[in-house]
């Protein structure tokens, strides 16, 4: 009897098997012809396991549905331990933007198959997108002796000597890229940028060159060359660099802003005005925009709209405004309000306490407007302290007036205190 019940059974569990593999070929035939929603239908009819599991989180993988991927393969996994559902799992967790769960499987993975090097790499990606820098810097160090000649994994401790601060070990690294890769332009566009932080100009302007010849409209190479351009006052040069980054990359108003900046320096008014006229409507925050063109109007003497843009770039800018307000302040002196002229001035100061020009100017206009000469000594005095190595012209009329101030007080009886 026992017997016959255990045949009965077995026979039920076959009939069960063909039943279910018969749905499955069903479902991937559904899913081969794109219809998707039919075959997720099916998979919800019969009795869940790893395989159902596994071909529905299938399923929504290639829809994007990441969530419900993650959902099923947490599901399958509970059916059976899979290598390839587990890593299909990681994979979900990085686009639902969960790395810590990534990084918990791939270590999982990793400790059974130390060999295994792409996932490895992987890891040590994971590492860096979530801020583990010395995880990953020992991790790629590992990769990197174990294949020397992969260009891919000396980049990524680049980049995470770089989490790290450690710039000369980062800039090693990226050389060590170059070299297994001469065509490694993401590499050559760090090296080109370090080098300009460093402002060592011959190894920046090489590294520009040799990442401009492998992509000619590469965005980030285009802009350290105009920079360095910029610097070194050769406008006439960066104009057809400018002309191509503007077709290249139209939302940036980064080429339309320089643009503007290089025909103002080239003295080119009306068409620096065009530029900065299209950035200040492109970008409502460029508040710079607004400063040129108060600059422009001062060159014009045209006093009405230069006080306009300046007070407009004061009202929009949030950081440092002192070219804005020491702009306003000429403009008051132009038109003769010293007394306004005095209040930008110091505006201008206060907001860069650096701009040497600034303090010479409220100390010069409180001479020549105050009959009391203490509030003008005392700036005189403030600039000494601070800024009498910056203009030998100034320095020296300054000395001149603070004797000049003293003497006039020491006749009068009274001194002064430095």
């Amino acid at each position: 009897m026992k017997k016959k019940i255990l045949i009965a059974c077995l026979f039920f569990t076959i009939l069960k098997v063909q039943a279910q593999s018969s749905i499955f070929s069903a479902v991937d035939s559904l899913f081969e012809k794109g219809r998707y929603q039919l075959a997720l239908k099916e998979l919800a009819k019969i009795e869940a396991s790893f395989i159902s599991n596994y071909k529905t989180a299938t399923i929504y993988e290639s829809i994007d549905n990441y969530k419900k991927t993650a959902y099923f393969l947490e599901k399958a996994l509970e059916f059976q331990d899979d290598e390839q559902a587990k890593l299909k799992l990681a994979k979900a967790y990085q686009r639902l933007k969960k790395p810590s769960k990534s990084i918990k499987i791939y270590k999982e993975i990793t400790a059974k198959d130390s060999l295994n090097l792409v996932l490895k790499y992987q890891l040590g990606k994971l590492y860096l997108i979530t801020n583990n820098a010395t995880k990953a810097v020992k991790l790629f160090k590992d990769l990197v002796k174990k294949d020397s000649l992969n260009a891919h994994y000396s980049y990524q401790l680049a980049l995470a000597y770089a989490k790290r601060n450690d710039t000369n070990r980062m800039i090693n690294s990226f050389i060590d890229t170059f070299e297994k890769d001469t065509t490694h332009l993401k590499a050559i566009a760090h090296l080109a940028s370090s080098f300009q932080k460093l402002n060592k100009i011959d190894s920046t302007k090489l590294f520009i060159e040799k990442g401009l010849k492998l992509d000619k409209n590469h965005i980030r190479l285009n802009k350290l060359k105009i920079n360095q351009l910029y610097r070194e006052e050769k406008y006439k040069e960066s104009i057809p660099l400018l002309l191509n980054l503007d077709t290249i990359d139209k939302k940036d108003t980064y080429a339309t802003s320089m643009l503007g900046r290089t025909y103002y320096n080239l003295d080119s008014l009306k068409i620096a005005k065009k530029y900065f006229k299209k950035v200040s409507f492109l970008d409502k925050e460029n508040y710079k925009a607004y400063t040129y063109l108060g600059h422009i109007a001062m060159k014009e003497n045209d006093y009405k709209n230069a006080q306009f843009f300046y007070r407009l770039s004061t009202f929009i800018g949030k950081k440092k405004r002192d070219e804005e307000y020491f702009g306003l302040a000429t403009m008051y002196y132009e038109t003769k309000q010293p007394k306004n002229a005095l209040i930008n001035f110091e505006k201008a100061y206060k907001e860069n306490r650096k701009n040497y020009k600034a303090l010479y100017q409220l100390a010069k206009i409180s001479d020549d407007y105050y009959k009391d000469k203490k509030i003008a000594y005392r700036h005189y005095i403030k600039y000494m302290d601070h800024f009498q190595d910056k203009d030998t012209e100034i320095t020296n009329f300054i000395k001149r007036r603070i004797a000049e101030i003293k003497k006039d007080y020491f006749l009068k009886g009274e001194k002064l205190d430095d």
